[in-house]
């Protein structure tokens, strides 16, 4: 360090050596300490048990990580408009005015900000809190003006005319909520709405005699036409090709067999089929009637065709020609052209007379004034936001520094750190280092190497349907019962319950206790996986040869003598399991012999010799084992897991067997006085047969040696 370099504090924690956080001048100092002695390069933003907002003001670029330079900023920042950063080391959520470093630009403003927020409430006091600045409406609600560029009904000021096109303009553009909660409009929607004002007035006063052929009804007129033009073009056509040739009339005309087909059903239920015929019948004239002869599923669609327009182009007549069609057609031309230019439809709700209104008021101006009015006072108004944003990290920083900095909050007793997401109970324990998993993905490739035994669980709430996955750190206790599938109940930092179930899990050792006696119990299960497969194996042989024999066996015939009743299957079967039994008395007989072994050996050379030949046979057998566990043990590193997770872990952070054992608590049961005396007769005994099976190993593991290796030093030995 230069002479000039700022005195940094360091201490162990964690296993390592940690840069210490204990006074507001480190805070101060932060930009100074060399990034390679940060624990934390950067973290998620979700996930984590911290407040929200403190962290999305943390994340300046919005990216979903907090990297080192953002803590920098924020560090840099806070100490620059407080006036003494001792206070950020008190996680207090008020300030005293007086506490703002008014020497400052920024922290002038601020304290101009948060005296201006105190006066908006209405509050006499020298100091403001995260109650006064939670809620914007709150502090907005009486003032006319905000610095968001929203003007609201308030915002005219008493002018009614203004108010009520404000409200009109909310109304058509959908408007936008200001600071205070109201809804109000900006410029953009200001100047959108007087454009289509314009433009659908405009549009109006082009439209002449022309566009309108039947005045008010030309809407419904071309809706009527439109319904039916296709039926009609058609109807033409079929008398065109019977005008080209009279022998194909009959061909374009409706076909009576179809008729035929329906006739017996009820013909009002295949209207669908019927509306398929021509219109009317066709014929050589081309002459399509406008009352009789027309298709009955047509004639309702037709009639009105007939009201609203032939009735006034065409009285009196009975019918019209494909040219008079055409007419009719060509007079809707205009008005279709018309339609076509149609512009500023976003205010024809208003009504014609109201745009003209509008126009005529022309409140245009005035109510751009009023936006740039509001947005002068934006500065200030982003300021009351920061004082909001002061108070947050006054509150959170020197937390978040222990979590990220240092682990400080993580290995001290009694804090939980952020990233622990509430507490496991299975098997009697309650895990207190759950983590919760982003990508499980990640997690199976990464946590492995944290040495650490972990169990991932779903946890499902069915009250409130959230689920996700943890990872349960087990640092204590027994592991022989724990199995994918096993149900357990997981507590948020909120304390809320979830349904947890055991879907992976990771084995390392949990501690050299568990380590030592591992040989036996894997040798224990390996028998019995043997013996169990080898039963098996007998089971269904036997069955086999049982149902092979029935499926064998011929019914007699009806009528025929029954035969003879075959001699019923022994239901043990001596020979199939004679293996078996051989196998259990060589055993009985090894262990009796190693027994003997043993009483022949304790009275040759001493107890004591025997003891020590014991021990060290179990040192052999359990002895790498425990070695093994005791080098992973102190090396288990929550950093993979959290790596896993989306951190960038900068340093060791390891969890040796004293700090583990506090973040996996144990049932402590009492011991009584009353209790069953026949369980407890069953659990003497099941210790008593314990100990003498495995003496009767290390007997065995002992003569094998002995006899092995030519040493034939124990005069005990039954096979030397």
């Amino acid at each position: 360090m230069g002479k000039d370099a700022y005195n940094w504090t360091f201490g162990p924690l964690g296993g390592a050596v940690r840069v210490n956080i204990r006074k507001g001048a480190d805070i101060a100092h932060l930009g100074e300490l060399d990034r390679k002695l940060w624990t934390v390069l950067s973290c998620p933003v979700n996930g984590l048990e911290f407040d929200q907002k403190t962290l999305g003001l943390l994340d300046s670029d919005s990216d979903g990580r907090i990297h080192v330079d953002e803590v920098i900023a924020a560090s840099k920042w806070l100490t620059s408009v407080l006036k003494d950063p001792e206070v950020l080391m008190d996680g207090r959520s008020e300030l005293k005015l007086s506490d703002f470093n008014s020497e400052t630009e920024e922290g002038a403003k601020l304290q101009k900000s948060a005296s201006q927020i105190l006066s908006n409430l209405k509050l006499e006091k020298d100091s403001i809190c995260l109650d006064d600045t939670a809620d914007n409406a709150k502090i907005f609600a009486d003032t006319l003006f905000n610095g968001d560029g929203v003007i609201t009904e308030a915002s005219a000021g008493g002018d009614e005319t203004l108010a009520a096109t404000i409200k009109t303009i909310d109304g058509i553009c959908g408007g936008v909520p200001d600071r205070s909660g109201v809804n109000g409009v900006t410029a953009e929607q200001i100047e959108a709405f007087y454009a289509a004002v314009a433009d659908y007035s405009a549009w109006q006063d082009a439209a002449g005699p022309e566009t309108k052929p039947y005045g008010d009804d030309t809407p419904d007129a071309l809706a009527a036409v439109e319904a039916v033009k296709a039926k009609v073009a058609d109807f033409f056509m079929r008398c065109k090709l019977a005008g080209f040739d009279s022998d194909a009339l009959p061909a374009v005309d409706v076909d009576v067999e179809k008729i035929k087909a329906i006739s017996n059903g009820d013909l009002s239920a295949v209207d669908s089929e019927i509306v398929t015929y021509p219109l009317a019948r066709p014929n050589v004239k081309g002459e399509l009637p406008l009352e009789t002869g027309l298709n009955p599923a047509w004639k309702g669609a037709f009639a009105k065709v007939k009201a609203l327009v032939l009735d006034k182009d065409f009285p009196g007549k009975a019918s019209i020609t494909e040219a008079d069609w055409d007419a009719v057609l060509a007079k809707f031309g205009p008005y279709c052209a018309w339609l076509a230019d149609k512009k500023g439809e976003a205010v024809e709700s208003l009504g014609l007379d109201a745009v003209k209104t509008l126009l005529k008021e022309d409140k245009k101006a005035a109510l751009l004034d009023l936006v740039e009015k509001d947005k002068a006072l934006e500065s200030e108004a982003l300021s009351i936001e920061s004082v909001d944003k002061l108070l947050h990290l006054t509150r959170d920083f020197k937390k978040f520094l222990n979590n990220y900095v240092s682990f400080h909050d993580f290995y001290e007793d009694g804090q939980d750190s952020i990233f622990q997401a509430g507490q496991l109970y299975i098997d009697q324990r309650r895990l207190d280092l759950c983590i919760k998993v982003s990508d499980m993905g990640k997690h199976g490739d990464m946590a492995g190497l944290s040495g650490m035994f972990i169990i991932y669980c779903a946890c499902v709430s069915k009250v409130t349907g959230k689920s996700f996955d943890i990872a349960a750190v087990i640092t204590d206790g027994n592991v022989n019962t724990l199995r994918v599938g096993k149900n357990a109940i997981f507590y948020d930092r909120a304390g809320e319950v979830y349904d947890a179930t055991i879907t992976k899990i990771i084995d390392n050792p949990i501690s050299v206790k568990q380590a030592f006696w591992g040989p036996y119990r894997k040798f224990g299960r390996w028998i019995s996986e043997r013996f169990t497969k080898k039963v098996s194996e007998k089971e269904n042989k036997g069955f086999e040869g049982m149902t092979a024999k029935a499926e064998a066996t011929e019914l007699p015939e009806a009528g025929a003598a029954p035969a003879a009743a075959p001699a019923k299957p022994s239901s043990f079967d001596i020979a199939k399991f004679a293996g078996i039994f051989a196998a259990i008395g060589m055993a009985v007989a090894y262990l009796t012999q190693g027994l003997v072994a043993i009483a022949k050996g304790a009275a040759n050379l001493g107890l004591w010799k025997v003891l020590l030949v014991l021990v060290a046979l179990m040192l052999v057998i359990s002895g790498p084992a425990m070695i093994l566990a005791w080098l992973k043990l102190r090396k288990r590193d929550l950093g993979p897991v959290l790596n896993a997770n989306g951190w960038a872990i900068n340093a060791t952070s390891y969890v040796n067997t004293k700090f583990g054992a506090g973040l996996t608590k144990l049932a402590k049961l009492p011991r009584l006085t009353a209790v069953d005396p026949k369980a407890r007769r069953r659990a003497r005994w099941r210790r008593f047969l314990w100990i003498l099976f495995l003496l009767a190993v290390l007997a065995v593991a002992a003569c094998f040696l002995c006899c092995k290796f030519g040493w034939h030093s124990f005069t005990w030995c039954p096979f030397c």
